[in-house]
């Protein structure tokens, strides 16, 4: 089951509403729905709140280190309440799904994004699941920093804010580690690109903040 749900972002008002925050997005909405709050914790390098799950406490999770040392603040909580990686669910930005799609997967490799390539550098181990919430390519790879850190426009955090929805929908699911049933919701649900699909092959993004 998870016990640790991670949101990936960058701290402060000026990044709150960009691309690259659509980890916080999610978490925000959990917090939200189930009306707890996040506190401030030095020790875990971040803000955290407590979830009463069917099966134990799940701790929340939103790194106030910035997007490139998100694997100290998740390794320290991992590391004091003794949580493998396979219990920990990582909420990010991806670009390589379009706006409107979002996908569950057990590990994997990080396609240049520095959070989750820090988180795999702490813990030492890729071997956690991931929430991929799909922000779009700006089509060339040399915009990827610009396109993450702006904000998207109304017509595609519309469909963000739907894919985010549609994740939370399977968080009781998730809390259950009913992962395939999660999985199979929400793969089945994602809508198709728009036109003319504007993501690049793998592997093709460069390096994020």
């Amino acid at each position: 089951m998870i016990r640790l749900i991670v949101g990936l972002g960058n701290p402060g008002p000026e990044h709150a509403q960009q691309r690259h925050n659509a980890g916080f997005w999610w978490l925000d909405q959990i917090v939200q729905r189930e009306g707890l709050s996040l506190r401030a914790e030095r020790g875990f390098f971040g803000d955290i709140a407590r979830l009463r799950g069917p099966e134990g406490d799940v701790w929340l999770l939103e790194p106030t280190t910035y997007m490139n040392r998100s694997g100290h603040a998740v390794a320290a909580m991992a590391r004091f309440y003794k949580i493998p990686p396979e219990d920990i669910l990582v909420a990010h930005d991806e670009l390589d799904l379009p706006p409107g799609q979002i996908k569950l997967k057990l590990a994997g490799g990080h396609a240049g994004h520095n959070g989750l390539r820090d988180i795999a550098a702490q813990l030492g181990t890729p071997q956690f699941w991931r929430l991929r919430i799909g922000i779009g390519h700006p089509g060339d790879r040399s915009e990827v920093i610009g396109f993450v850190l702006g904000r998207p426009p109304r017509s595609e955090l519309d469909r963000i804010e739907q894919t985010l929805q549609r994740g939370l929908d399977e968080l009781p699911r998730l809390l259950r580690g009913e992962f395939e049933a999660a999985m199979m919701h929400l793969h089945r649900g994602n809508a198709p690109p728009p036109g003319p699909s504007p993501v690049p092959p793998k592997g093709a993004n460069k390096e994020l903040s």
